[in-house]
């Protein structure tokens, strides 16, 4: 990260228009939601090679209580978007103003991790869905959400900084379409693959880690993850692909044999040093919307089998 990028952060009231209200609930509460469910996915465990209560995956530069860290060092730019976004239309501007956050956001997550990439892609994703929840009503359904942050995702971002790093330089090599094309589809894979999932789980009686194990193994087995792709080509991905597809004809996590396919799957990527980032990402947007429903009173401290 260059350091003209933090220093965007000492111009953030410039380019955000003055006469904004005090934060209201809402926006507290929304803030609140995106930091717990990117801390309910840290905590996770065992998610195949990523960082979770176990150990760090296959990452040498994060653990868990820098993960941590970093989550919660992301609620003031989580706050300061949900109450830009309220009361918005999506546009140019909005899409602009959000993304000047979120970078200042990217300077706040390195310095809490020491210069770890722990949230990169969560800030998009999760600050995208942030925003399109304090713009709709309180009624608002998980695809409604979504669909909303697409519509602001599709506007482009005139002062963004050039795009090389991993994810888009994966874009770029294996014409897949990234985080940025999954948020202007809507996350498909958000609201129409890792909810359901998580959802059937859950009306199946599958505890709430086997629930949310199972929604990110099925986000796993369709999704072109980019960091995956990075860190191991299309052998890496079809690998994790592969494997979480086993998991779920097991039966899930919760079944026995499911449980024993998701620690090979965890095996066969550390072996591969490939992490699944972006399926964490899309994982935490399920708990995010889950949770922001009007019916979202299932708490994220549920307890992890080890």
């Amino acid at each position: 990260m260059s350091a003209n990028l933090c220093e965007l952060r000492s111009f953030i009231a410039d380019a955000t228009p003055r006469r904004q209200p005090p934060p209201q609930r809402r926006a507290l509460r929304l803030a609140d939601l995106a930091v717990d469910a990117l801390v309910a996915e840290a905590m996770l465990t065992p998610k195949p090679a990523l960082v979770d209560r176990r150990g760090s995956g296959a990452h040498r530069d994060l653990d868990l209580t820098r993960l941590l860290r970093s989550a919660r060092s992301l609620h003031p730019v989580f706050l300061k978007m949900a109450t830009l976004a309220e009361g918005r239309q999506p546009d140019q501007a909005l899409r602009e103003e959000l993304a000047l956050f979120g970078r200042a956001g990217e300077c706040d997550m390195l310095a809490a991790t020491g210069g770890g990439n722990a949230h990169r892609g969560a800030i998009w994703v999760i600050g995208l869905l942030v925003a399109a929840r304090a713009m709709g009503g309180a009624g608002a359904s998980p695809s409604e959400i979504a669909a909303q942050a697409g519509r602001i995702a599709a506007f482009p971002d005139r002062y963004a900084p050039p795009q090389d790093s991993h994810g888009a330089r994966a874009c770029r090599r294996y014409g897949v379409g990234g985080a940025r094309g999954e948020a202007c589809a809507g996350f498909p894979h958000v609201v129409n693959i890792g909810l359901p999932a998580m959802w059937t789980a859950r009306a199946n009686g599958a505890d709430e880690t086997c629930a949310r194990l199972d929604a990110l193994m099925a986000i796993m087995a369709s999704l072109d993850d980019t960091c995956l792709l990075h860190r191991g080509g299309p052998r890496a991905l079809e690998a994790a692909q592969s494997g979480a597809r086993a998991v779920l004809a097991a039966g899930g996590s919760a079944k026995p044999a499911g449980w024993l396919a998701l620690l090979r799957l965890d095996a066969e990527l550390l072996a591969r040093y490939a992490s699944p980032g972006g399926c964490a990402d899309l994982l935490a947007a399920c708990l995010f919307l889950d949770r922001a429903r009007p019916s979202g009173a299932r708490s994220f401290s549920a307890s992890t089998r080890v």
